[in-house]
């Protein structure tokens, strides 16, 4: 047997709160990390701020969902690969299971309304998560006018000049480096006196400096993720509905920087028009469901292949090539993010003192501020008001709401909302499981929920 880390936290402790951190994981990776840092770094204090802040700019670099990276990341920290591999598992799983059984419901019985008024209300609590993540971490990150400069920049080319993010990290990232190269210690960052009091302390983990563990991890993840679909391709043929889900879906995992908005319209194409796999509409509705479900936006995907699955079962009965659809997507989907993390963590790790790594990745915390408030934003549009009009004019591209749309229960819900959570620091279970309550209530008593 081992002997206990250090830092005191029992395994056994660790898988309670990644349990806990994935049950109330709502609201795409905004509301997740949100929920994670007030658990991990105010809660359980665990790590600190500046740590925190470096696994997620880490995270935010590699392609895949950053929430979901980041609990395997914080996992991984903390106890290790097995560590890792049980906080990565369990932020996907309640996702992965509502939404195999929300899947099977819509294919077999449509929408269900009292599902959707429960989500109804579960979006207003999620609104004021993601509002409240904003604030915290942007008083802890923002120590520079040119970091506040860099997240305001970062803000206003998401939401108004659609930027593409992947520009956005990389172009902040350049731009700290080059300061810190030169000199510059605008994106240093200072140390706060809370940063001091973390479990793990500010040392180096002795598993984090082993580069031959790194490497064999990754291959492991490498054959757990391509050998299946290499034996699909060979079995099947490339143009059988399971190898193209195998195929496509691994595809997306290698290149979806930015995690799942950086990727949904490129799906949603492919999937409508290329595979005819479902409609426009269909696709609209499994993004609702994603987005109102604990786990990974990217769990869409799921969605997608079982949609797609059931409706080209081949000789398998409708329902089993759904789910075997739907499980293949979410497997080839999430292990490449534990292939990625577990190779870049002990390098990032080791980088983590040098200055000019530090000044990057200070500048990407200060980008990613901004990309927290632009979710905060296009979140708050979707959830108050039930339309919105997008403007595409040259040079800016954004989404304007159609203020006849205002949903006004959405907007009751939502500020009574924040000031539960903001004024009189109500609990996450207390917050969301309100807003639950209430979407049930306003839609027993008749009011349009979704």
């Amino acid at each position: 047997m081992t002997e206990p880390p250090s830092h005191g936290v029992s395994l056994r402790e660790a898988t309670s709160v990644w349990a806990r951190i994935a049950a109330l994981s709502f609201g795409g990776p905004a509301g997740q990390i949100a929920v994670m840092h007030r658990i991990v770094v105010e809660e359980r204090r665990w790590v600190d701020e500046g740590r925190f802040l470096h696994a997620l700019n880490v995270c935010m670099l590699l392609p895949g969902p950053e929430a979901q990276q980041l609990a395997t990341y914080l996992g991984w920290l903390m106890h290790r690969t097995l560590g890792g591999v049980i906080a990565g598992v369990l932020f996907v799983l309640p996702g992965a299971v509502s939404i195999m059984a929300l899947s099977i419901v819509y294919a077999l019985y449509g929408q269900v309304p009292a599902i959707g008024a429960l989500f109804f209300g579960l979006k207003a609590a999620v609104l004021a998560i993601v509002l409240q993540a904003v604030l915290r971490v942007g008083r802890r990150a923002l120590r520079s006018r040119a970091q506040w400069a860099l997240a305001a920049a970062s803000f206003l080319g998401l939401f108004l000049f659609g930027i593409p993010f992947p520009l956005i990290v990389l172009g902040a990232g350049l731009i700290g480096f080059v300061a810190a190269r030169a000199g510059s210690t605008a994106f240093a960052g200072t140390a706060s006196p809370a940063e001091a009091a973390s479990l793990l302390g500010d040392a180096l983990p002795a598993h984090t400096r082993d580069r031959r563990a790194a490497f064999r991890i990754a291959a492991i993840c490498l054959a757990l993720w391509l050998v299946p679909v290499g034996a699909i391709l060979l079995a099947l043929g490339s143009g059988d509905v399971f190898a193209r889900i195998a195929t496509f879906f691994s595809t997306m995992a290698v290149v979806t920087f930015g995690g799942a908005y950086a990727a949904l319209a490129y799906v949603a194409q492919q999937a409508v028009e290329s595979f005819h796999w479902l409609s426009a509409r269909e696709m609209l509705d499994g993004l609702g469901l994603a987005e109102t479900t604990p786990g990974p936006l990217i769990m869409v995907m799921q969605f997608v292949a079982f949609i797609g699955a059931y409706r080209n079962p081949g000789d398998l009965a409708p329902l089993v090539s759904g789910i075997l659809g739907g499980l293949l997507a979410t497997w080839v989907t999430f292990v490449p993010c534990f292939l990625f993390v577990f190779l870049a963590a002990p390098f990032a790790e080791a980088l983590r003192g040098n200055p000019r790594v530090v000044g990057a990745l200070n500048a990407v915390t200060a980008a990613v501020v901004g990309v927290i408030l632009n979710l905060a934003v296009w979140f708050s549009l979707h959830t108050i008001f039930r339309e919105v009009q997008p403007v595409r004019v040259p040079g800016l591209a954004f989404d304007l709401p159609v203020l006849t749309s205002l949903d006004p229960a959405a907007l009751v819900l939502s500020l009574a909302a924040i000031v539960a959570t903001l004024r009189f620091g109500a609990g996450l279970a207390t917050v969301l499981g309100g807003c639950a309550a209430a979407g049930l209530l306003l839609h027993l008593a008749g009011y349009a929920t979704g």
